[in-house]
């Protein structure tokens, strides 16, 4: 049997994605692709090499483990085909599938989807690259309808439901509107009171718990952001049918029942983006994680709804005024240097930990703690992590460091392992990846001045030619996200290589007496170079970072 890649045999990987809004709705699942590239791929002769899922997975972004894992066994070789069911299963962004197709060319492997239109022949391409575009198009298009219909249904002055309404309401039967929901309002004007009376998050939060107050979210405590964007929040404050009015249209101002005052529900505030990145775990493998990025629309674009009001102007104006002005107590005890602060992780819910000193006697004798979730007493029971001993805690860590900073080789050699995982943090080489980028960019440059040659003479139409544009101009928006994503790839890098110099520089050479004469400050200083984090264990620490993972004893 032929084969591309000189293989006597051919060999697939199947690949299936779902994303989050496609698992709700269980439309389209893993199973159901998976059983269809099972039965192509019998069905043409491919020996599956692997099965490969990614549930829960954007294909806004290539940074998903399932691609990742794709994409390390095409670098190993011996790789015919990778096989989806849809193309849009590979990347909802025709240039992911470009870069993809480029690169596992690399290794003489095919990107193939069952719905695939066209061949390898350059016209074959060119097909399946317009019906991208198309699909994209599409999107772009139910997106923009939605959006649009909801900014429209605002501007009526309804409510546009989200999964949950705002604390206290309820959604009327037709969802375009809310109601008090008496029960949890009572909570809010509690929070209110407490707030102005001059209690600041943490004292409200303790307070709710103590009283057993679920969250929103129906947790036994709640969070201090929470807290305090409940205060802040508009739908609470009452606004006069006056000033409703000129944050409204006339239409729906005439329209309002004439209650005296009024809440508002602002719509069109935020414009949210999410991006999933992967990120060396530390110990040789990768770990993924959304990063949100929200920008404060202009105020103009602000849509008011008007919603019921509860509360009384005087006690929001009040707590408000308290909470802007609420500042924590001071801290005390600062003089003594924590060595380990910003490197000590929790081993039972993986969260930094914080500091705690504990005195006896009049405050004459003093012993200090790393401990997790730092001030919030009333959570104790919900992480089993016990208190962890400063002194103990932070020699065991110097005495393993300061051995290794004696000897410059052991240094070098685990600073070289860290910039190397970080090198290889992204997948594929990171030339190619720059290269391929590039010269998408020339690409949609070259096509720019093509499309805008044949609108001049006739061959396509204004409307034509701005569609084309517009899809040009989101190919090269994400070709230039990318090259960006690089160069902080590489920034990186050469920060973890300035901090390996500097380690050397300042400390490999430095005499032994002198290391340990060190103080706090500048140890921290040294750990936060090494990448370093200290894991807590029943029977000693877990060292992470230049040094991968190294047990130590109390």
């Amino acid at each position: 049997m032929h084969n591309t890649n000189g293989h006597g045999l051919k060999r697939a990987i199947l690949y299936a994605r779902v994303s989050t809004d496609e698992q709700a709705r269980s439309g389209y699942s893993l199973a159901q692709q998976i059983e269809a590239l099972r039965a192509y791929a019998a069905r043409e002769g491919y020996e599956v090499l692997e099965e490969v899922v990614d549930p829960g997975q954007s294909g806004a972004s290539l940074e998903r483990p399932g691609m990742d894992r794709v994409r390390d066994l095409v670098a190993a070789g011996g790789v015919s085909v990778v096989l989806a069911q849809d193309r849009d299963r590979f990347a909802r962004e025709p240039a992911y599938h470009y870069l993809l197709r480029r690169e596992f060319e690399e290794h003489e492997t095919k990107l193939r989807a069952l719905n695939d239109r066209g061949d390898d022949s350059p016209e074959g391409d060119l097909t399946d690259g317009i019906l991208d575009q198309l699909a994209k198009y599409e999107r772009a298009k139910t997106a923009e309808r939605t959006r649009r219909g909801k900014m429209r249904k605002a501007r009526e002055g309804k409510v546009v439901a989200t999964k949950k309404p705002p604390y206290g309401f309820r959604y009327t039967a037709t969802r375009d509107g809310l109601v008090v929901h008496e029960p949890e309002m009572w909570v809010v004007q509690k929070i209110f009171q407490l707030a102005a009376e001059g209690l600041g998050t943490s004292a409200i939060q303790r307070r709710l718990y103590n009283e057993k107050v679920p969250s929103p979210g129906g947790k036994e405590s709640w969070s201090r952001r929470s807290i305090k964007q409940l205060v802040m929040s508009d739908v609470y404050k009452p606004h006069t049918h006056r000033e409703i009015s000129e944050l409204v249209s006339s239409e729906v101002a005439a329209a309002l029942d004439h209650a005296p005052e009024y809440g508002v529900r602002w719509w069109n505030r935020q414009a949210r983006k999410i991006r999933q990145v992967s990120e060396p775990d530390g110990g040789g493998g990768r770990h993924y994680r959304k990063r949100n990025s929200v920008t404060l629309r202009d105020k103009g674009e602000w849509i008011a709804v008007p919603v019921p009001s509860w509360l009384s102007r005087q006690l929001v104006d009040q707590a408000r005024n308290m909470m802007a002005a609420h500042r924590a107590p001071e801290r005390t005890r600062l003089a003594r240097g924590w060595e380990l602060r910003g490197t000590m992780r929790c081993c039972s819910c993986g969260v930094l930990m914080g500091t705690h000193t504990s005195t006896y006697n009049g405050g004459k004798k003093a012993y200090y703690y790393y401990k997790c979730h730092p001030g919030r007493e009333y959570k104790r029971g919900t992480c089993q992590q016990k208190h962890v001993r400063a002194e103990p805690a932070e020699a065991a860590v110097w005495a393993f460091v300061s051995g290794l900073l004696k000897d410059p080789a052991k240094i070098r050699v685990a600073m070289e392992q860290l910039i190397e995982q970080e090198r290889n943090g992204r997948n594929g080489d990171p030339q190619r990846e720059y290269k391929g980028w590039v010269e998408r960019i020339a690409e949609c440059d070259r096509l720019r001045r093509s499309y805008q040659d044949q609108q001049a003479v006739g061959l396509m139409t204004l409307d034509e030619l701005r569609e084309r544009m517009r899809e040009l101009e989101d190919g090269r928006r994400v070709a230039v996200a990318e090259l960006e994503a690089l160069a902080q790839h590489e920034e990186r890098v050469e920060g973890l290589e300035r901090d390996r110099d500097a380690l050397l520089k300042s400390y490999a050479a430095t005499v032994p007496v002198a290391l340990d004469d060190l103080k706090p400050e500048e140890r921290n200083r040294i750990y936060r170079l090494l990448r370093l984090e200290v894991t807590t264990s029943d029977d000693g620490y877990a060292v992470s970072g230049a040094f991968c993972y190294t047990g130590l004893r109390h």
